[in-house]
């Protein structure tokens, strides 16, 4: 009997459904026009809901931001967020002490382990020329036993991410973005020492596949227990197996046969998340990911008691300075620039 590894396709809203080790993925493209003296937008906010404004409106959202658009600090506990910058910047404090900007092809890995508060401001910082901003957040999982792992951040430079042209029998070219795992007899940076991804074995891939018209790109086959998920958001049409398959849709396959991707007749973007499952209860509710219900309710006492180390940085949205450039200032004072 013939081997099909197409399992499912998913039409994507605006938080994408993901599988463990995964929890959700999160995909952010907001035509930013030029800034203000704030790094604001120097347009009229006047008719947004300010701090829940999620509603595109000429061409952008605020998000939970009333001065500067992004997500000014909020909790976390339990798992990772790997935040992938294509366009824009992200301004980055925590109550680790740690702070940050990066964009334009970086990546930050985040551990909150046992808790941290963080911002992710999008400061508009050229003030004669629009900001278009494009990232993805995904989120994910830590095992119980790493639960409680200290928080720490590290960055992941553009200029560092390995990048594989992959050309298909036809001369047309794929070009990938490893953010983890390996592929194609390359391997990514290291992810922070806590991740279910530091270890080989769990198989955790993140790649962005850039492919021209016509190209072709094939996944390897992994495990049979491998979850593994295309993210097909730009582009036309691409074809698996027999499938033709429209831009805006995930699509899941299986991780124990090689799977051929075929692009149609325009250029095509997809986001590739697979791993070994976490076999282990989730419990979640909003920023805290733990095992039981019991753990959350723990989560919740001990931020309204600790603040998870509270916020030493004067306001809720604290921005870099315009001219701040791309850097990581790490809780131990460690200061990386780029």
């Amino acid at each position: 009997m013939e081997k099909k590894t197409i399992i499912q396709v998913q039409k994507l809203g605006f938080q994408w459904q993901a599988e463990s080790p995964f929890l959700v993925t999160m995909h952010h493209r907001d035509m930013y026009p030029p800034g203000n003296e704030e790094q604001g937008p120097n347009v009229s906010l006047e008719g947004r809901n300010l701090g829940e404004d999620f509603t595109i409106k000429d061409g952008f959202r605020m998000y939970h931001g009333k001065t500067v658009p992004g997500f000014p600090y909020h909790p976390h506990r339990g798992f990772e967020t790997v935040t992938v910058v294509l366009e824009g910047y992200v301004d980055h404090f925590d109550s680790t002490g740690a702070s940050g900007r990066y964009g334009n092809g970086d990546v930050q890995w985040m551990t909150a382990g046992k808790g941290c508060l963080h911002t992710e401001m999008f400061p508009l910082v050229h003030m004669d020329q629009d900001n278009p901003l494009e990232l993805f957040q995904i989120w994910l999982n830590l095992p119980a036993k790493k639960k409680f792992e200290e928080p720490e951040y590290k960055m992941l430079w553009a200029e560092d991410i390995p990048v594989i042209d992959s050309v298909s029998a036809n001369g047309k070219k794929s070009t990938v973005r490893l953010i983890a795992g390996s592929l194609l007899g390359k391997e990514s940076l290291e992810p922070s020492k806590a991740s279910w991804a530091k270890e080989k074995e769990n198989h955790v891939g993140i790649y962005l596949i850039k492919m021209e018209p016509e190209a072709s790109i094939t996944l390897p086959a992994v495990s049979e227990t491998l979850n593994r998920n295309v993210y097909f958001y730009r582009g036309n049409e691409i074809r698996v197996e027999d499938k033709t398959i429209q831009q805006m849709n995930r699509v899941k396959l299986t991780g124990a046969e090689d799977t051929t991707i075929i692009n149609g007749s325009a250029e095509s973007y997809l986001l590739v998340l697979e791993g070994e499952p976490i076999r282990e209860p989730i419990a979640q509710y909003g920023p805290f990911v733990m095992n039981t219900q019991e753990e959350i309710r723990e989560a919740f006492q001990d931020y309204q008691r600790t603040q998870f180390g509270g916020w030493t940085w004067g306001r809720p949205d604290p921005v870099n300075e315009r001219n701040a450039g791309r850097f990581a200032r790490y809780s131990d004072g460690k200061i990386e620039k780029r």
